[in-house]
């Protein structure tokens, strides 16, 4: 190593570390000057090169102050978990490494700690002893890829082979949905070519879970997508009984549980996924609740032969042996060693503590709640996991305390409409988030909420 190349990485070092720890004191939403600056980044490509640390101080100074505080304790938009420490660590070793961890001959280590940490999340969800799987970009791509996993398995069947001869002339399938699927599931349909609008829905009860007892007849040309962990409410779809009528009909279970799959590792929450254990293929994502840096999401089917069979390619150049590589079961060909930081997170917090760190999480959500019903707000879900549905009134009035909540920058919260009602959406996911976090983010909501009520009072008075 050059002594330049070892200034550069301990400037990036330095950097990081001021970034951490000046996240507690930053507004979460980055101020609108900081955001104005961003252009600065653009303009015409440089016709000459220039000292890599110009660049690292460039993005540090321009960069840094338009982030959002995702890594910090009070964001609570698009259920964004944050990164622990021992995952921050290993993937900065890990881009050091710069591994290819596609082909296993291209990263043993990459291929080893997938195999290691596949088998540990398997074991944390209580899956069959066979289940594999790999990492994705996201539960978006991991849907994407258990359910090509069952177009392969239900096709097969029928003789038919998707890989080669595509879906023209092929053997309908019937994908059955809940009324709450989200739309990653919907995206990833569209993708595989069966058509988000060509899917049988299914009505849902009152925290947006798929109502068992209206699913149609099933049959072995049938996949059913159930639902762990409702976005807005973290709800999660009654696995037990849609997966033994599935089994009894030889249909495929998916189950979309990008968040809500985890409540299975937690002892005092593990009865929420009661049955997901009998389901086909499973979707989650791991920058979620097990708080790894983006990106990273983890596709399991029982049945990984089918897997492979919808993911595979083949080349000369590639080893055709009993050598394990891991682009066999995803769709990149070249891809990062994701794996590395799944083996660091699960490593360092072992099974207590991502239990855990998935209570707490609940514990806050529960805390978030109680108070905003204490003060007189409406809290519109069951809060069963991290999910905390409120309204401030009408539309109207939520959308501005929402927005005035964002501005404000003591915490970050995202809105949604439940079931025909606008509300504020909490979702708590961050191992960072403190009591303290939680304290000082509901006098934050609070505060801004009267204020918003009382300022739209005056206006409607003098109206």
């Amino acid at each position: 190593m050059t002594d330049a190349l070892r200034d550069l990485l301990d400037s990036a070092f330095r950097r990081s570390v001021r970034y951490l720890e000046s996240a507690a004191q930053r507004p979460v939403s980055p101020a609108q000057a900081a955001v104005d600056r961003l252009p600065e980044l653009g303009g015409a490509l440089p016709e000459s090169s220039s000292a890599p640390e110009d660049t690292l101080a460039m993005l540090d100074d321009v960069g840094s102050p338009a982030t959002v505080v995702s890594a910090g304790g009070r964001y609570f938009g698009f259920v964004t978990g944050g990164a622990l420490p021992a995952a921050v660590a290993t993937n900065w070793l890990a881009t050091a490494w710069d591994q290819n961890a596609g082909p296993g001959s291209g990263s043993p280590i990459a291929a080893a700690l997938e195999h290691i940490a596949i088998g540990w999340i398997r074991d944390l969800l209580g899956l069959p002893a066979g289940t594999g799987g790999s990492f994705v970009t996201g539960a978006s791509m991991a849907n994407f890829c258990g359910l090509a996993a069952a177009r392969h398995a239900i096709l097969d069947r029928q003789g038919w082979d998707a890989e080669r001869n595509g879906l023209f002339g092929a053997p309908p399938i019937t994908v059955i949905v809940g009324e709450e699927a989200h739309a990653a599931l919907l995206k990833a349909l569209s993708l595989l070519g069966l058509g988000r609008d060509r899917v049988v829905r299914i009505p849902t009860d009152s925290q947006g879970r798929m109502r068992a007892d209206k699913l149609p007849p099933l049959s072995g040309s049938t996949i059913v997508c159930i639902q762990a962990g409702n976005v807005n409410t973290g709800a999660l779809d009654p696995a037990r009984p849609i997966c033994m009528a599935a089994r009894a009909a030889q249909a495929w279970v998916h189950i979309d549980g990008a968040f809500g799959l985890w409540a299975a590792a937690v002892p005092a929450r593990a009865f929420l996924a009661d049955g997901i254990e009998l389901a086909d293929s499973w979707a989650l994502d791991a920058h979620k609740w097990l708080n790894v840096p983006y990106d990273c999401g983890v596709v399991l089917v029982r049945e990984t032969h089918r897997l492979e069979a919808a993911m595979s390619a083949s080349a000369s150049y590639l080893s055709p042996g009993l050598e394990p590589h891991p682009f066999r079961l995803t769709p990149e060909m070249s891809r990062r060693a994701r794996s590395v930081d799944v083996w660091a997170a699960l490593r360092s917090l072992g099974r207590a503590g991502l239990a855990e760190l998935v209570e707490r999480c609940c514990r806050h959500a529960a805390r978030f709640a109680d108070g905003l019903r204490g003060a007189g707000y409406a809290v519109l879900n069951d809060v069963v996991l991290n999910q905390v549905l409120v309204s401030f009134g009408d539309a109207e009035t939520t959308s501005a305390v929402i927005e005035a909540i964002q501005r404000d920058g003591t915490c970050w919260c995202g809105g949604t409409v439940w079931q025909g009602r606008t509300a504020m959406r909490i979702s708590v996911s961050s191992w960072a988030t403190s009591d303290e976090d939680v304290d000082r983010s509901l006098a934050a909501m609070l505060r801004v909420a009267a204020e918003v009520t009382r300022a739209r009072k005056i206006v409607g008075s003098l109206g």
